[in-house]
């Protein structure tokens, strides 16, 4: 997967905005203003930061141990690298893109969840 088709998907999501605040190397994405995904754009591989259950996230890491790994300058039970290198499959990366963004809205408060089911009404 390569970083047009990581950006095409998030920012098809309900209410996500994206931005550069941590420089100009890692672009993020954000719904309601609380981030679910952190891509370095100069890595090598390319590779996404991704919020995840804390359990399904040790379950993700011993299953693909090459290619998801605690999250790289991030809180390691909660967030995940995912390394985009062709060796998982796109509906994957989708589904664990999905799983990151519906984490973050399960925890916005009921008005914040409220207004963004109101986007695009």
């Amino acid at each position: 997967m390569d970083i047009e088709t990581l950006r095409n998907y998030c920012i098809s999501k309900k209410g996500v905005t994206e931005g550069l605040p941590f420089g100009p190397d890692t672009l993020v994405f954000k719904v309601m203003g609380k981030m679910f995904a952190l891509a370095g754009l100069d890595a090598i591989p390319l590779s996404v930061n991704l919020k995840c259950d804390p359990e399904k996230a040790i379950i993700l890491r011993e299953q693909y141990e090459n290619n998801i790994l605690p999250g790289y300058h991030m809180n390691k039970q909660h967030w995940n690298t995912v390394i985009l290198d062709d060796h998982l499959k796109p509906d994957f990366i989708y589904q664990l893109i999905d799983d990151s963004y519906n984490l973050i809205i399960a925890g916005l408060s009921k008005k914040q969840q409220q207004e963004l089911k109101d986007l695009d009404e």
